[in-house]
């Protein structure tokens, strides 16, 4: 468990500490955040600040994984490498949209059949590769079987078994991506779902059927569940230390570079630990967050009529007259809470069976 406290701490000091010199070289360099003239008005202050922050906590976080590793002596795993692979992957699309939105002084940045392109071949290498790379037990990284606790049903074929990889990837990076709208908001949720799978990757570990003390009907088959905790606490470490300077008043903003990333490291932890349908429970906040621009846009679209103010969602509650500092809090309590009952749900699945 050394591994797990060291990769928490080194993400946690280098986002903290490189977050700040990573300030002053987009500042010097004048990346500066576009703001849409259609958005809260408040929102017009932060013209100029800095962004694609996610740069430093994506590279804290690999760091601090090959740190903890070499301090440890223990070896990186496939399904950790591949993590971080679609977290790292996710992020270069991410900054490639951020540049051209930076150099050009546009709010829209790749064109958007060149984003999802980006996005899918990352994705699809994700999804094959996970299907690769078997153990000593016939274990791959992923499983073709759905999941919400543990694997369940029918094995998928490969390629439909892709195409809902692929699903998950995509959902869940725009889903931070549309949360990422306030200061601190997708990177405080974020803590709080990694934190989350701190824990279930932990208990996995120690429930694993691997184990012959604890094998038996509740144990769990996932090929690296330990190393995705490191992972997983490195990210949250890394998120953390980041939140200092993203925080009210921001002092930068992730961008896409950042929430991409971010997205695409939560559906490969959750495919790898066998958690996929559960993810949507655990970041619940960022489901929400998705579901209202569904529901405004499929309502202009029938009807002609918006159901809010404004989507995403936080900004209806802004141009309601909350503060934005209020509407970040109370969207922190409800993924806190979904966080919450997701782990609860994970554990009383594992209670049940045993």
């Amino acid at each position: 468990m050394r591994q797990i406290l060291f990769s928490g701490a080194i993400g946690l000091f280098l986002s903290l500490v490189g977050t700040p010199l990573l300030i002053k070289l987009l500042a010097k360099k004048g990346y500066g955040q576009f703001i849409r003239d259609d958005g809260p008005r408040d929102h017009h202050s932060k013209r100029g600040t800095p962004t694609m922050g996610g740069i430093a906590f994506i590279l804290a976080t690999i760091i601090a994984y090959a740190l903890t590793k070499l301090i440890t002596g223990s070896e990186p795993t496939f399904s950790g490498v591949l993590v971080l692979f679609l977290f790292a992957g996710m992020g270069l699309v991410g900054f490639l949209d951020d540049y051209i939105k930076i150099v050009k002084q546009r709010s829209l940045g790749l064109r958007a059949k060149a984003k999802m392109s980006g996005q899918l071949i990352v994705g699809i290498a994700f999804a094959v590769l996970a299907l690769s790379f078997e153990d000593a037990r016939k274990l791959t990284p992923a499983s073709t079987k759905l999941s919400f606790t543990q694997d369940f049903g029918w094995a998928l074929p490969p390629v439909i078994f892709v195409v809902w990889a692929l699903f998950m990837i995509l959902a869940m990076s725009n889903g931070v991506n549309l949360t990422d709208g306030l200061d601190g908001l997708a990177t405080g949720a974020s803590v709080m779902v990694f934190g989350a799978y701190v824990f279930i990757c932990v208990w996995e570990y120690q429930e694993s059927c691997a184990h012959m003390a604890t094998a038996g009907p509740g144990c769990y088959e996932v090929r690296d569940p330990l190393d995705l905790a490191v992972v997983a606490a490195a990210l949250m470490g890394a998120c953390f230390g980041f939140l200092w300077w993203n925080t009210s008043p921001a002092k930068v903003f992730m961008g896409d570079t950042g929430s991409l990333a971010l997205g695409g490291a939560l559906a490969g932890l959750a495919i790898c630990s066998r958690t996929e349908l559960l993810l949507a429970i655990l970041g619940g906040l960022f489901v929400l967050i998705t579901m209202s621009v569904v529901i405004q846009v499929g309502s202009f679209r029938l009807t002609g009529k918006r159901v809010f103010k404004m989507a995403p969602l936080q900004h209806h509650f802004e141009i309601k007259g909350w503060s934005e500092v209020l509407v970040v809090v109370r969207f922190w309590i409800i993924q806190g809470m979904c966080a919450i009952v997701g782990v609860g749900i994970f554990y009383a699945g594992w209670a049940a069976s045993n």
